[in-house]
């Protein structure tokens, strides 16, 4: 059978997240795994020494900013935004969204990354290079209406809803959508209130920073007398279809109401880091049901796309949060970088059973850092880097096999990112 290949020789993460000797066995056209077990096929990929587990989702970027990666470091997040990064984005062309979107996917294969959600502009210039990439995603784009007049502010928001409509089920399905408000102090109330309900009639589902500074918590209450995720509740914006990015400066009640509605928060510990903005509660979070997903932010706040660092930081963090050790464990760390992200931002997860989604990482255990292995969980938590996978799987294709990417010419995409950010930083200047 042409369409049938077999992962051999190595250990499978299972969905219990035991893990056991074990080929896979996957139908290329049907996108799923057919069998886990004693297996065989004409076609071969050697997993000796590595771990099969599912591919990592990278539920919160703006993959294209990887042309601003190093451009502006060293300070906070506003200071940051309008000083550094607006200028420079307002001189990003279409073919600049192009490549920079296409470095970042790179990025991801490379690192065992075959799902993610991005807010950016220039949309189908993402989807495009997403379809050829082979990867799934999550898509929209992120409106603001401050410092806009009503004309323009109204026009970005029904780009953003007809973004969304337009490309809902694009790649063969690989292409899910999402409206984004940019956060709850960037999109005003008025157009909230115009534009979340026809998003809720049009099936699609909100993605929104919130939370992220305390400066975007002080504007709320004084504006509106309640905080943010309670004005952002009587808005309609929290169902169990929305995800939320950031989510530091949350108090008990806002994680109750993410509780009780099934919003889901997606943790961007390193970006949270660098930029200063603070330590989200994410052991409270969890203890309170809250499904939680992990990204990395865009390139340019990171400064890197390896999720499995996100993985470590947010573990890591976590228990500097309350001082406690046992807090973001090895396991729920790793869950949040693949059950969590995938069911927060709508995408099948991978699941290496019988019948499971082929979205696979296949990840080497062979290197001195990940020896001996007395815990692949916590190997996976603490030690393994992204250029440790060495083969990524999305849908059933094979898009990387022994760390040769096989959808995209990963050199002429370094080219021509270096050149392109190169220029627009000259014509930002």
């Amino acid at each position: 059978m042409d369409d049938v290949y077999a992962i051999e020789g190595g250990h499978v993460l299972t969905p219990d997240f035991e893990v056991r000797e074990a080929d896979v066995l996957v139908d290329r056209e049907a996108g799923e795994v057919i069998e886990v077990g004693d297996v065989s096929a004409d076609e071969t990929l050697d997993a000796t020494d590595s771990l099969v587990m599912p591919g990592l989702v990278n539920a919160h970027t703006h993959v294209a900013m990887t042309l601003l990666r190093g451009h502006a470091d060293d300070k906070p997040l506003d200071s940051w935004l309008q000083e550094d990064i607006w200028p420079v984005e307002a001189e990003l062309t279409p073919e600049d969204i192009r490549v920079g979107t296409e470095l970042g996917l790179v990025e991801f294969i490379k690192n065992g990354i075959t799902g993610f959600a991005d807010s950016y502009f220039e949309v189908p210039e993402i989807a495009a290079a997403t379809e050829a990439s082979g990867l799934r995603a999550n898509l929209c784009h992120a409106f603001i209406t401050i410092g806009k007049d009503d004309a323009a502010a109204r026009a970005d928001a029904q780009e953003g809803l007809d973004i969304a409509r337009e490309f809902d089920g694009a790649a063969d399905g690989r292409i899910t959508t999402a409206l984004m408000p940019h956060s709850l102090t960037t999109a005003e109330t008025e157009y909230l209130e115009e534009f979340v309900p026809q998003a809720r009639e049009a099936g699609v589902p909100l993605h929104f920073h919130a939370n992220e500074t305390q400066n975007e918590v002080d504007p709320i209450v004084d504006a509106h007398g309640v905080r943010p995720l309670e004005y952002a509740d009587e808005l309609g914006m929290l169902t169990d279809d929305d995800f939320l990015a950031h989510c530091v400066h949350v108090d008990d009640r806002e994680i109750d109401r993410l509780a009780e509605t099934g919003a889901s928060v997606i943790h961007c510990p390193a970006s949270n880091m660098k930029l200063a903005s603070g330590i989200a509660p994410i052991q409270e979070m969890l203890d309170a049901g809250v499904n939680v997903g992990l990204g990395t932010d865009g390139a340019a706040s990171n400064n890197d796309l390896d999720l499995f660092d996100e993985i470590r930081d947010a573990a890591m963090i976590g228990k500097l949060a309350r001082g406690d050790a046992r807090d973001v464990a090895a396991e729920d760390a790793v869950r949040m970088a693949i059950e969590g992200s995938a069911e927060a931002i709508g995408l099948p997860v991978g699941r290496i059973e019988a019948g499971g989604t082929a979205d696979i990482a296949v990840v080497d255990f062979d290197a001195p850092h990940l020896t001996p292995v007395h815990d692949y969980v916590s190997h996976l938590a603490y030690a393994v880097r992204g250029s440790d996978v060495r083969h990524t799987i999305c849908d059933g294709e094979v898009l990387m096999a022994d760390r040769e990417i096989r959808t995209l010419d990963e050199e002429a995409v370094k080219r021509r990112a270096s050149e392109a950010a190169a220029a627009l930083v000259e014509r930002a200047e």
